[in-house]
């Protein structure tokens, strides 16, 4: 039994001093980790500046750059209709505000009726001058019964019609270019036609922008001037026996015109008694 306990109790010995050794081990370990875990390291230093590049520094240099614009087009136009007291006055009166605001007439109309004299008139005037003409004819020439002005902008159309426009000169001028070197016939043939075609499309396009400019530089104005005439005393008093005349006159007219109508119609009374004889003599032969 003794000799079974004491290999026992030195076993435990070695293991208790064992674990002791394995403790302070552990413990000079940490004791050395934790030193360096509490050192600060040094923050790493700040970059480098980064260079200015070539782009940044043109732009920087403040120059604008260049931007092909077209200036606003606007078209204005407008109607007007005014009541005058008199036509002639009225229109030397007009003469003397198209002359102030370097208008002119493009079309003139004048309709005399039982009821009321009409003078239309087209102008056109200078598009700065626009307004000032409206205010003109509105405050000094009659007593305004309507008025209608419209703008119409059509600077995006005049836009793209200028430069389908510039691509098209600058095409032209590539086909006359190969014009020059065309080595066959059908070359020479097909380039032409292109030539044609490009050149046609350059005339309707510069012509509608003929037009454009006209419009803008130039606005339009419809004026009619209105003047209702007064019945007289005499022709407005107008008794039944007059009315009864009339009516007998009216009638009479009618009936002449009815007349005369009907002999006109001669020749196909002259053919009538030919077809009643050609439908008899069909009859007769249809009952045999």
């Amino acid at each position: 039994m003794r000799t079974l306990l004491l290999p026992l109790f030195f076993i435990i010995l070695i293991n208790c001093s064992k674990s002791n050794a394995d403790k302070q081990a552990v413990s000079v370990d940490l004791m050395e980790v934790i030193p360096e875990d509490k050192v600060s390291s040094a923050p790493p230093p700040p970059p480098p500046p980064a260079e200015i590049s070539k782009a940044s520094a043109l732009t920087s240099t403040g120059i604008p750059k260049k931007i092909d614009t077209i200036s606003r087009k606007v078209i204005k136009n407008g109607d007007m209709r005014i009541q005058v007291g008199d036509i002639k006055k009225a229109q030397s009166q007009i003469n003397d505000i198209l002359n102030k605001n370097k208008a002119y007439i493009q079309k003139e109309q004048f309709q005399n009726t039982d009821t009321d004299d009409h003078l239309d008139l087209t102008i056109r005037v200078p598009h700065k001058n626009f307004d000032e003409l409206v205010n003109s004819f509105s405050n000094g020439v009659g007593s305004v019964l309507s008025k209608n002005i419209s703008s119409n902008d059509v600077t995006e159309e005049y836009t793209d019609i200028s430069i389908k426009l510039a691509n098209k000169k600058i095409y032209l001028e590539k086909y006359r270019d190969m014009l020059k070197s065309a080595a066959t016939t059908k070359d020479m043939l097909e380039i032409q036609e292109n030539i044609r075609e490009l050149e046609d499309e350059i005339d309707v396009a510069e012509g509608r922008l003929r037009f454009i400019d006209d419009r803008v530089n130039y606005s339009t104005l419809e004026v009619s001037l209105y003047k209702e005439k007064v019945r007289s005393s005499a022709t407005s008093k107008i008794g039944f026996g007059s009315r009864f005349i009339d009516s007998l006159t009216e009638g009479w007219n009618g009936f002449v015109s009815f007349f005369l109508g009907i002999i006109s119609l001669w020749p196909y009374f002259l053919l009538l008694p030919f077809i009643v004889f050609l439908w008899r003599k069909w009859k007769s032969r249809r009952n045999k």
